[in-house]
């Protein structure tokens, strides 16, 4: 074998060896020692053709290492976040569909726009008031509204529950009313 192919070869092991060093580097937490490590293995791997042999294959070194390290460091970034470190590195939001709205207890009190139930202490202007046995802490229009009054759910907004008070409702009202 003559010299440069020993060279060609030299290179080509240092460069693939720094691209594994790089690759290891995104999976193994080393602190950036092995990309440091890989560095200076792909720049000797493109530096040792230039200086020892020819500077076409100089080039088409050089050349090819621009067109692989990017295309390897966006491929290993693309499944980074689906490693154990990358998880822990990334943290990831809560998912699109999980808002406030969706929480179970929000869609629990929901069910209550348009019913009448009875305050239990005094609104001023929050407390807490009775809905079919259950206590909900309520928030009034601003008003003061004294303990034993009647009250009607009239919106629910993002977990607040706000009533207005009504008179004592007739048995044939609470019969009647539609509550869906």
């Amino acid at each position: 074998m003559d010299s440069a192919t020993v060279i060609l070869a030299l290179s080509l092991i240092l460069i693939g060896a720094g691209l594994l060093l790089l690759l290891a580097e995104l999976f193994l937490p080393t602190g950036g020692i092995l990309f440091v490590v890989a560095l200076i293995a792909i720049i000797t791997g493109v530096a040792l053709p230039f200086y020892y042999g020819d500077t076409s294959t100089g080039i088409f070194t050089l050349v090819g290492v621009l067109i692989v390290v990017p295309a390897l460091t966006a491929f290993a970034l693309h499944y980074w976040p689906k490693t154990r470190m990358g998880r822990r590195m990334f943290q990831t939001g809560p998912e699109e569909d999980a808002t406030i709205a969706t929480m179970p207890v929000i869609a629990e009190l929901e069910l209550l726009r348009g019913r009448i139930g009875r305050a239990v202490s005094p609104l001023r202007p929050s407390g807490v008031a009775e809905f079919d046995g259950r206590r909900i802490d309520v928030l009034t229009e601003g008003m003061m509204v004294d303990e034993g009054t009647w009250v009607r759910c009239i919106d629910v907004k993002a977990g607040r529950v706000m009533v207005r008070p009504v008179d004592k409702p007739k048995l044939s009202d609470l019969e009647d009313a539609d509550f869906s």
